[in-house]
């Protein structure tokens, strides 16, 4: 690290720091799925809506983009987004301790489902933020590298929190009532040590604008970054493709652990900490090799690490064998379904949250992401339940089967648009 500049060296200890406090709340919500289907035993349309709503909140970017655009304090405005945001997560605390007031349709579920649609749409104006913070911190030939670093810390954070959750729900299904209030203090403590990081804003508009003007300019300014940089449309259309295969195999995967397959929380938590434990040795060698190649094929190692891992995975089904340890049952057919999701972890880590801004320049970095996270919102409104739909009507394989066809495509789709489309803009800052 004795290349870094001083003002790189203060961003990536600030960015360490709140990377670390990000994965303890990464490692909760992981489980989130399965303590909804296990625990709360909500349906499995109310799970894909949980699934969901981490993404469909992104749609408010078409009216926020401009506004954060606009705001100069952006400090500030990362601090109350963290309190109104993360402070909900302690009414968790109030959730009943036992199965009988969770069964049916209770209201608790959708108590549950608002509580993180809140937490959630903090998100809306932290990750657009992250981009903007440490693409103008970090110079370009860092960029990849130092965020690789801190992905791999809040993985290794994550791991290690999944694991002692995963065990605490086996004792008790309920814990998450203790834990998520405490998650809600770290959470404002993780967001404040991030806007602390060095920004300096370029001018900003003062001008005010009404509701439907700042949407329109916001929508505008979005469509035209699309149709001027034809190499950013062919990555977002080979995203959505993509993101249509993963929306719609997630919730499926869950119902298959928790229905097919009858696992418990240690057994889940096992198959996400080996995928993790793997991307956290991969992620500092990804971020060098993002930096040397084109994100259009580097965005095909995650696409077709994810069919991979989809495909060892359906084939449990047909050769169900396994080893059972400290209360863990390892299918043999998962161990590669775990080696090929610790790519895709690793290498989509990059990909999706840094992925956009190798189209643009610095300044730009929080535009391009903004676009990126409102179509992974639009798929988000109609992929989820489409999943649970191919898994209601004609089961695992076929449901999983069809999310593979979709990850195929998108390959392709990549592959040709690097072939036929060069990229317009070298970021080199």
């Amino acid at each position: 690290m004795s290349d870094l500049l001083p003002r790189e060296r203060k961003a990536f200890i600030l960015h360490m720091s709140y990377s670390f406090l990000e994965g303890i709340l990464a490692g909760l919500i992981i489980l989130n799925e399965f303590v909804f289907a296990k625990s709360l035993r909500g349906s499995d349309y109310q799970l894909a809506v949980l699934f969901q709503l981490g993404v469909v909140v992104f749609l408010l970017l078409i009216v926020m983009n401009e506004w954060l655009k606009r705001i100069r304090d952006k400090k500030g405005m990362l601090r109350r987004a963290a309190l109104l945001t993360r402070l909900p997560l302690m009414a968790l605390f109030f959730f009943p301790r036992n199965a009988e007031q969770m069964g049916g349709d209770s209201i608790y579920h959708y108590i549950f489902l608002l509580i993180f649609l809140v937490y959630f749409l903090g998100n809306t104006v932290i990750w657009p933020t992250i981009n903007l913070f440490l693409k103008t911190s970090y110079r370009h030939s860092n960029f990849s590298r130092l965020f690789s670093y801190a992905t791999s810390l809040n993985k290794v954070v994550m791991m290690v929190t999944t694991f002692f959750y995963g065990w605490l729900l086996d004792m008790d299904n309920y814990v998450f009532v203790y834990v998520f209030p405490a998650a809600a203090v770290l959470g404002v403590i993780s967001v404040s040590l991030l806007s602390a990081i060095p920004y300096e804003p370029k001018d900003v508009p003062t001008k005010s604008a009404g509701l439907w003007l700042s949407v329109k300019d916001s929508a505008m300014g979005m469509v035209r970054i699309l149709k001027t940089n034809r190499a950013f449309l062919d990555f977002q259309v080979g995203f959505f493709i993509y993101g249509i295969g993963f929306m719609s195999s997630v919730t499926v995967i869950v119902l298959f652990f928790e229905t097919g397959l009858g696992l418990n929380y240690s057994t889940v938590a096992f198959y996400k900490n080996g995928y993790n434990l793997l991307a956290i040795f991969m992620l500092p060698f990804f971020g060098r090799l993002m930096a040397k190649i084109d994100p259009r094929r580097f965005a095909v190692i995650s696409f077709a690490s994810m069919l991979l891992y989809i495909f060892f995975l359906t084939l449990t089904q047909y050769f169900p064998a396994y080893v059972e340890f400290w209360d863990i049952r390892l299918y043999y057919t998962l161990i590669f379904y775990i080696l090929f999701h610790g790519i895709f972890a690793a290498s989509m880590a990059l990909t999706w949250f840094i992925g956009s801004a190798y189209f643009c320049s610095a300044e730009e970095a929080g535009n391009y992401q903004s676009v990126h996270l409102v179509l992974t919102a639009v798929r988000s409104l109609f992929a989820p339940f489409l999943g649970v739909a191919f898994y209601q009507l004609w089961g695992v394989t076929v449901a999983l089967s069809i999310s593979m066809t979709f990850l195929a495509i998108s390959i392709g789709y990549m592959l040709w648009s690097e072939k036929k489309v060069a990229l317009p803009f070298s970021p080199e800052t």
